[in-house]
């Protein structure tokens, strides 16, 4: 795992790279799949529209950092980690409040998300705490 955060430590763009790719795939999956098949996973548009909103602006906060951060790059990545973070908790809290609504293909798409993001932002946390010289 530490040659895996090295990498990214030595090429901290890549990272940034990812972060936006997954966020516009989140923002595609609860903005247009989701919707609809909304039966099939039982979450309300209106949520699915935030969620999807979400995604846009992370993907667009990432894909800037990795076009635009130079060496400062730390404090971005922490901003991004952060944010998802914050996004998961708020996703949670949507899978809790709306239980009885989701389906279990619902509840199984947005706790695999959420682990998903827990995992990157481990990795995104994990690289900006790392010490630079290798």
């Amino acid at each position: 795992m530490n040659k895996i955060l090295d990498r990214f430590v030595l090429n901290p763009k890549r990272l940034f790279l990812i972060d936006s790719l997954g966020a516009l795939l989140t923002a595609f999956l609860t903005g247009v799949m989701l919707r609809k098949f909304e039966a099939d996973f039982g979450m309300p548009q209106k949520h699915l529209n935030v969620l999807s909103i979400l995604a846009c602006v992370f993907s667009i906060y990432s894909i800037s950092c990795h076009f635009f951060v130079g060496k400062n790059w730390r404090i971005y990545l922490k901003i991004i980690a952060i944010s998802n973070l914050i996004y998961c908790v708020f996703t949670a809290g949507l899978v809790m409040i709306l239980y009885q609504q989701l389906t279990i293909l619902g509840v199984i798409y947005f706790v695999g998300e959420i682990l998903i993001v827990i995992g990157l932002v481990y990795t995104e946390l994990s690289v900006a705490s790392k010490n630079s010289t290798l």
